[in-house]
């Protein structure tokens, strides 16, 4: 009857009333209502309260197997990962083995720690005790590996020793690199599991959705969208979450509309998902329409809702709604504003050109301004010309970031703009003693099945000839059109006629002109940025567009650029 009471027990208090059952009824000394009362607190979450009882100091440790430790070290393993180590710790010392099941759940609680030299330690036990061929010990192996710092290639090791590889091992390999934001090897991963002939299953999907939207691999994903309808795996909300992520990141916003408005069920995280891809393509106006929309059939926006519309308003422009939003979190669904909330009210104030109020309103916030605020300031300082101002933000953010190269690279931007080359490059110099490095700008760019990446100057491409000389023929044809290069933007003591030879092998004007020789005329050409556009790329882009007769997509760390007919849709405003 105890057994039949712990099977239909559904509350803690149950529970409870359970346990003073097995104690008078002298059950405790029962190996099996023992495992079962750890299974059931399991399944309650009250692993904590059957472990008091089960391990107590006067606990019969004879009655202890494995069956009953892995129910327990698989309760703690998700949240309580310390706890699952010390009681296969505690299984190892009371002489009891460990078996196959034992493994994952320790090596699932691995992973949520990362720790390399924890890990490492574990699979030296799992060689130990016979379980290292095991398929679901080497998954979860895999897994563990991918989620410890510098232990990728240990994962990539333990996959490719692997004598049989199911969707489960592909997926953990994949996941792994996801994580690092390794996309181009997840993608190139699921490729050798696509020639291996194992069929990928929804979590696979979800991770190549996220891999492609990573790189803005739009023609991949729209393969992995017609290949669910295909083989009918099934569309969960997950996965069309997924998919409207990636269409929002790569480009195609009206696809990640179209894929929302046909889900028959949607969560809080689907209508995020779509405000904040029209919030980076600049359709604010859309995106605050979309926030409304969900408020009217009843679904409460959380805080990374009002993150998305807020973003909406300042890539959009709009200020007054902007500001109107942000006292609504407060006044009408009681949202305390987080760091980010008022970064976005930082940013709205900042790309409006409203530096002076922006700067008023850090000095009134309840929170300390972090680093991104006070860059987001520095910024708006160069962009609108406050350039002694945006110097006196920027040195006292080396004072609190000394280690921090964009804090540099911001100043010696600066010194550059108001041509104090003597500074600028001391700044250089000592980032060079510090030995930091201003991230290179570089373009990724997707055609016919691959992925290619090119950075300014780049000559190591195969058809770095023929890219050199389109881009030399755009470069005339512009300039005939009236095209004017910002040479400001190149940072560097160099005469006029250099700095134009610098501007024009910046890595996207690489990239434009291989697409150019590449696709059919008149196709659109997407790419991706690692870094914010610089004003004479985007004057540039926009007379390429109109006299090629191109829509080009541009993503950059911040939004979405459409140019077409010599027009971008960010109107100038980024």
């Amino acid at each position: 009857s105890c057994l039949a009471s712990l099977r239909l027990c559904y509350t803690v208090p149950k529970l409870a009333q359970v346990h003073a059952h097995i104690i008078k009824g002298g059950l405790g000394n029962n190996p099996l209502v023992l495992t079962k009362f750890a299974s059931t607190s399991s399944d309650l979450d009250a692993v904590d309260f059957a472990c008091s009882f089960l391990f107590a100091p006067d606990a019969d440790a004879r009655l202890y197997d494995a069956f009953l430790f892995n129910t327990v070290i698989r309760a703690c393993a998700q949240s309580k990962r310390r706890k699952a180590l010390a009681f296969y710790n505690l299984m190892l010392r009371s002489g009891i083995s460990p078996n196959k099941f034992t493994y994952p759940f320790v090596l699932k609680a691995c992973a949520g720690i990362g720790d390399l030299s924890l890990g490492q330690s574990v699979h030296g036990s799992v060689f130990k005790f016979g379980f290292d061929e095991d398929v679901h010990v080497q998954n979860t192996m895999v897994h563990m590996y991918s989620c410890c710092g510098g232990g990728i290639e240990f994962a990539r090791k333990v996959f490719d020793g692997m004598t049989k590889l199911d969707s489960v091992s592909w997926s953990a390999m994949i996941g792994g690199y996801v994580r690092l934001g390794e996309s181009g090897d997840a993608v190139a991963l699921f490729r050798k599991m696509q020639i291996a002939r194992v069929k990928p299953d929804e979590i696979t999907m979800v991770l190549l959705l996220s891999a492609c939207a990573d790189l803005g691999a739009l023609e991949l994903g729209r393969w992995v969208e017609s290949y669910v309808v295909r083989e009918n795996v099934q569309k969960t909300v997950e996965l069309c979450n997924a998919l409207i992520d990636m269409f929002a990141k790569c480009g195609d916003v009206d696809g990640a509309l179209r894929l929302f408005r046909s889900m028959s069920k949607k969560t809080i995280v689907s209508w995020t998902s779509v405000i904040g891809g029209l919030a980076v393509h600049g359709r604010g106006v859309e995106a605050v329409s979309l926030f409304e929309e969900m408020m009217a059939t009843g679904v409460v926006p959380d805080d990374v809702a009002f993150i998305g519309l807020l973003s909406a308003c300042s890539h959009s422009g709009l200020v007054e709604k902007g500001r109107d939003y942000f006292n609504l979190m407060t006044k009408r669904f009681a949202i305390e504003p987080k760091i980010e909330h008022y970064g976005c009210l930082v940013d709205l104030l900042c790309r409006a050109g409203l530096v002076e109020k922006a700067i008023e309103f850090v000095e009134k916030m309840p929170l300390e301004p972090n680093p991104v605020i006070w860059r987001t300031l520095v910024n708006a300082c160069r962009a609108h010309g406050e350039l002694k101002l945006g110097v006196d933000i920027t040195t006292r953010l080396i004072g609190k970031e000394p280690m921090h190269e964009s804090n540099y690279v911001l100043l010696s931007n600066i010194y550059a703009k108001m041509s104090h080359w003597e500074k600028k490059t001391k700044i250089r110099e000592v980032m060079d003693t510090k030995g930091m490095r201003k991230i290179p700008g570089s373009t990724l760019i997707e055609l016919e099945n691959e992925i290619y990446e090119f950075v300014s100057g780049d000559k190591s491409h195969d058809w770095y000839k023929e890219i050199y000389e389109m881009l030399d023929e755009m470069g005339r044809k512009i300039k005939k059109a009236g095209y004017l290069p910002s040479t400001s933007e190149v940072l560097l003591d160099i005469n006029e006629e250099d700095k134009e030879d610098a501007l024009n092998r910046h890595s996207e004007k690489l990239a434009i002109a291989f697409a150019l020789l590449k696709t059919p005329p008149r196709t659109s050409i997407r790419i991706v940025k690692n870094l914010r556009v610089c004003e004479d790329c985007h004057s540039a882009t926009k007379f390429i567009s109109k006299i090629y007769d191109r829509e080009i997509v541009v993503r950059d760390r911040n939004r979405f650029h459409h140019f077409k007919d010599g027009m971008c849709s960010c109107g100038d405003f980024w």
